[in-house]
């Protein structure tokens, strides 16, 4: 089975995860679908490129989506969260676009 790429993973997740939160209603709904995107990204920037690259990595996630909420004041939520989930993905592919 192909691998899909850390970058689609981490950015599925920031907009799946609002996606699912908002469409149910149900913000710990989206929070697992969050978390478990991060988990499966996390695993594959371990592969990639190591511990601290995973780390360094795991924590702009948690960082894009902490941003994504003052953001979502200024521009919207969908944007914001589109803005976010697309920094994710670039930061990710430059970080590890040569490592694997």
């Amino acid at each position: 089975m192909p691998r899909i790429p850390s970058p689609v993973i981490a950015a599925a997740g920031l907009v799946g995860g609002y996606a699912v939160a908002r469409w149910t209603k149900k913000r710990p709904l989206g929070g697992a679908v969050l978390a478990v995107a991060g988990g499966v990204a996390a695993r594959e920037w371990q592969q990639v490129g190591g511990a601290k690259v995973a780390a360094g990595l795991g924590a702009a996630y948690v960082a894009a989506f902490a941003g994504s909420h003052p953001l979502a004041k200024k521009i919207g939520a969908w944007p914001a969260v589109f803005s976010v989930a697309g920094g994710m993905a670039a930061a990710s592919w430059a970080v590890t676009r040569d490592r694997g």
